[in-house]
């Protein structure tokens, strides 16, 4: 082998080497962030504002949710069980956690507040 080709050889491999190195470094980096997105739910307290049994929709004013990213607001949620929004009607305290439902946000556990 002349000086050309272990040259163009020794180039192939270390480009090899480098790209499976980023590679796993990519890897490892979207599992970090794909376990941000997976955070449990965070309880939050918030005021009812509305409940809509018909649409299965309560509508609640209330503080951040952190594991959406989400800031403080009144906003409609859709409940994962429609047996919740007979527990609750307007004015009352409650506490919730929320997640991300086939894209939309779905109220997954929702007591009155003590």
């Amino acid at each position: 082998m002349n000086a050309i080709s272990k040259l163009a050889i020794a180039l192939v491999m270390a480009a090899g080497a480098a790209a499976a190195s980023a590679q796993e470094h990519a890897h490892g980096g979207h599992e970090a962030h794909a376990g941000q997105q997976a955070a449990a739910p965070t309880l939050v307290d918030a005021e009812v504002k509305k409940v809509d049994k018909e649409a299965g929709k309560i509508t609640l004013r209330h503080g951040d949710i952190t594991n959406l990213n989400m800031p403080g607001m009144t906003m409609a949620f859709r409940t994962k069980d429609a047996a919740m929004l007979d527990q609750v009607k307007a004015g009352d305290k409650v506490t919730f956690a929320a997640e991300r439902v086939n894209g939309a946000f779905t109220i997954v556990q929702l007591q009155k507040a003590q």
